[in-house]
């Protein structure tokens, strides 16, 4: 169960609860293969570790052919 960050909170970082799932799983499976993780704070599970990162927008996203 995903405590912190709560995710009413990771839901106003996104226009959906779909965008959130993906947005988490992509940034999840790139810390699995390998890449550095953005905060100091190094989580058990890496779904917890993208999670936070997103918290602490580190991880946006953005649509095609959004502007801003």
């Amino acid at each position: 169960m995903l405590l912190y960050p709560s995710v009413n909170t990771l839901r106003d970082k996104t226009d959906s609860r779909y965008s959130l799932v993906i947005l988490t799983a992509k940034r999840a499976r790139d810390i699995v293969d390998g890449k550095p993780a953005l905060t100091e704070d190094e989580a058990e599970r890496p779904v917890s570790q993208a999670a936070r990162e997103i918290a602490d927008d580190m991880i946006t996203y953005k649509r095609p052919g959004e502007t801003e």
